[in-house]
């Protein structure tokens, strides 16, 4: 009858070899980008540098309007419908003899204080949202009606309505475009948090004992949230035609106080008689877009990548 051999007794510190070899294997934490400043090369680019240049640009003349404007923008002369070059109006006056230059340079002064302050209530809202759908499939239910509702009303119709209640001036104007934001911001925001749920990070960090809003907050927003960025620059876009069209059709901002739309709304009955009431207001707003929508397209290469 053949002895079956001694088996030697493991040694413990031998078994517990392979249970510190998995838990340093597991990732704990989402993978992130080796770069320190991942959009850098992005906004490095000939159309981002461009992009940033009218922006900047345009930001600047606004902030510098006290200095560059020799007039006030509601001070009236006796010069009316005055040519461009015209000494001491630059670009003219309009038909009441204000001058062109300063009330484009103050009506850049409202826009951008009025989208710098909607479109991150906007996006703070809609992140909010995203959240709480991302908590409970019934909050995720509640909040996507919501959504559906906000984009039921057109946006001139729904610019019409919160002005028909609140009146003209600059809180409706940012209540419109913060509330035309929130859809796009949260549901953009919860479509990451659902697509970034299922990696394997994410059940890897379950696994080792992180709670639902840790892993949430630690692992999850910090992946979701890189397209964020990219609707931040379409939502200035956005909420620079909202403030142009609402003050264009009278239910914006109060006159006397200027903003782009308004001066153009002004300068229509005099189109044929003095162009250059227009181009002031037009060329702004083209550069402004046109630097935003750039950006936008950069990041948004850098963000797919």
């Amino acid at each position: 009858m053949t002895s079956t051999p001694d088996l030697a007794p493991a040694d413990p510190a031998t078994l517990r070899k392979p249970v510190r070899a998995l838990r340093t294997a597991s990732p704990r934490k989402a993978p992130r980008k080796t770069s320190r400043h991942p959009y850098r090369a992005a906004l490095s680019t000939t159309r981002a540098r461009i992009g940033l240049v009218l922006v900047g640009a345009v930001v600047l003349a606004g902030l510098l309007a006290p200095l560059i404007a020799g007039h006030g923008p509601t001070d009236q002369s006796g010069l009316s419908l005055a040519p461009v070059g015209t000494p001491g109006h630059p670009l003219g006056t309009d038909d009441l003899g204000r001058d062109l230059l300063s009330r484009v340079l103050y009506g850049i002064r409202a826009d951008l204080g009025i989208i710098t302050i909607a479109v991150p209530v906007g996006a703070a809202l809609g992140c909010l949202f995203a959240l709480a759908a991302a908590a409970h499939p019934v909050l995720d239910t509640l909040v996507q009606r919501i959504f559906d509702l906000i984009l039921a009303f057109p946006g001139l119709i729904l610019a019409l309505a919160v002005t028909a209640i609140l009146g003209p001036g600059r809180l409706p104007v940012v209540l419109v475009i913060a509330l035309a934001e929130i859809p796009a911001f949260g549901r953009l925001l919860r479509g990451g948090i659902l697509v970034q749920r299922e990696r394997e990070y994410v059940t890897a960090a379950r696994v080792g004992g992180s709670s639902g809003p840790r892993v949430l907050v630690r692992h999850i927003l910090p992946n979701a949230a890189d397209p964020l960025i990219v609707q931040v620059a379409v939502s200035l876009t956005v909420a620079v035609f909202i403030e142009g069209a609402m003050s264009f059709l009278g239910v914006g901002v109060r006159p006397p106080e200027p903003t782009l739309g308004s001066v153009l709304s002004q300068s229509m009955p005099y189109l044929a008689q003095a162009p250059n009431f227009a181009a002031g207001p037009l060329i702004t707003v083209t550069a402004l877009v046109l630097g935003l929508s750039l950006i936008a397209e950069a990041l948004n290469r850098e963000v797919r990548r």
